[in-house]
């Protein structure tokens, strides 16, 4: 538990209210848990109980004195960019935004959060049934428990004590979203609603670290052509009508990739104080049909996570793509095959890095707040991704994570948090909201 070191009277209040409801911060979440809201697969996939957690949200919020906004996006909302080039519906998947209005002219604090969770197979290895939240050792499993239904009920519990405070100087606002685990959707129908504010805190399972960073990625795919033919038979040239392996003209274009990886590393924009460094990752490869016919075709598709400094003034890796795109043309160009035939390179939908800088007041007063109540600070970075880039980079909303669990158990059987840290996590978000808020927008 958090030590007696923070001494302002709000701040202490605060925190002691959230200690009496620490009972109902289980309770919450528990419910929480209860409602199924597994990301959708496809975006036809039809919505489960996205719309039933929401609202429990919104009452809540409003019951506390906050200005609900509860609305379900348009299909182009959320679409026309690289994160989502199609438009995407939202029938049943209402995003919220919840408002405490301040009492002076101080800076506005969001806290964030995704609702969906990724799926409970495999079902058999759980413990326990996966959407009914169990305590044990002093934590609570459950599907979300982790990533991240304890830090949505932190986040919650927090803005309910900070409301009965009655202190505010900015706005706060609690603001959750569907499809982060899909497709970044709800986030960028947030930023394109109008969902802004001077910082925000979203409270994925960092372990009460704060995360100020992240890396964006990339999804390409390269296809090559070949001609089939009998694998028993031999084969003339190509320019006569022979055969074409199509797996094995893919080969020089996997070697262009690494030798791009390997000369984006050498750069010195490639390092990061809290980040690894970008890579691409092969993670598919398909080629062939039968084992008695030359393949004709083959692809490849790969992970390509990059650094904020690799990303465009647009928040979208443009440049990465050209380079990569500049790399299979130049090992194509080669092969007589190929040029007369071009590989074709597809991109998947791209989500943006992004950064906070270490002496940004959100950073500062997060990790103030962490140290006065007696904890270690600790900044660091997220190597995968999360909403907070989209509204860093899209909404000028600068973000950061802090929340309870540990990401090593998200997407896992037996996913838990411990229930120590969902309240510490209240209790610091509290104090930072009062702190944030207090500050001057400027």
């Amino acid at each position: 538990m958090l030590g007696a070191v923070i001494v302002r009277d709000d701040e202490r209040a605060v925190c002691e209210d959230i200690d009496r409801r620490a009972g109902e911060l289980l309770e919450l979440l528990e419910a929480l848990i209860a409602l199924d809201t597994t990301a959708r697969a496809r975006a036809s996939h039809p919505a489960r109980q996205e719309r039933l957690l929401q609202e429990l949200l919104a009452a809540r919020l409003s019951a506390a004195g906050a200005e609900v906004d509860l609305w379900e996006p348009s299909p182009g909302d959320a679409g026309g960019t690289p994160m989502v080039p199609e438009p995407i519906g939202f029938e049943g998947r209402p995003q919220l935004a919840a408002r405490l209005a301040g009492q002076g002219d101080g800076r506005h604090l969001i806290l964030n959060g995704h609702i969906d969770v990724v799926d409970v197979e495999p079902r058999g290895r759980w413990t326990t049934p996966p959407h009914r939240a169990t305590l044990r050792d002093g934590r609570v499993y459950g599907r979300g428990a982790c990533d991240m239904k304890g830090g949505i009920a932190a986040m919650v519990v927090a803005a309910e004590a900070v409301a009965r405070l009655g202190v505010l100087g900015g706005d706060l606002t609690v603001c959750t979203v569907t499809d982060e685990e899909s497709t970044g959707a709800g986030g960028l129908a947030a930023v394109s609603h109008g969902v802004r504010g001077d910082g925000m805190i979203v409270t994925e399972p960092t372990g009460l670290a704060v995360w100020r960073a992240c890396r964006g990625t990339l999804i390409p795919t390269v296809t090559v052509e070949g001609r089939p033919g009998h694998a028993g038979v031999p084969q003339p040239d190509w320019r006569d009508g022979g055969a074409v392996n199509a797996i094995e003209k893919m080969l020089p274009l996997l070697e262009a990739v690494r030798r791009f990886e390997a000369g984006w590393r050498a750069g010195p924009e490639h390092r990061h104080p809290v980040l690894s460094e970008g890579e691409c990752v092969l993670c598919e490869l398909h080629g062939g049909d039968w084992p008695v016919t030359y393949p004709a075709r083959c692809s490849a598709t790969w992970h390509v996570a990059y650094l904020p400094a690799h990303g465009e003034a647009d928040g979208w890796a443009g440049g990465v793509r050209r380079q990569i795109e500049a790399a299979i043309a130049e090992a194509a160009s080669r092969d007589p095959w190929l040029v007369a035939h071009p590989p074709s390179v597809a991109w998947g939908s791209e989500v943006p890095a992004a950064e906070v800088a270490e002496q940004h007041p959100l950073v500062q007063t997060l990790a103030g707040a962490i140290a006065d109540a007696g904890r270690r600070p600790v900044v660091a970075g997220l190597d995968n991704w999360h909403d907070g880039a989209t509204f860093t980079r899209l909404g000028d909303t600068p973000a950061v994570c802090f929340g309870p669990g540990d990401i090593g158990v998200a997407h896992a059987v037996d996913e838990h948090v411990p229930v120590a840290e969902m309240v510490d996590c209240a209790k610091l978000l509290a104090v930072a909201a009062l702190r944030f808020c207090h500050g001057s927008p400027g």
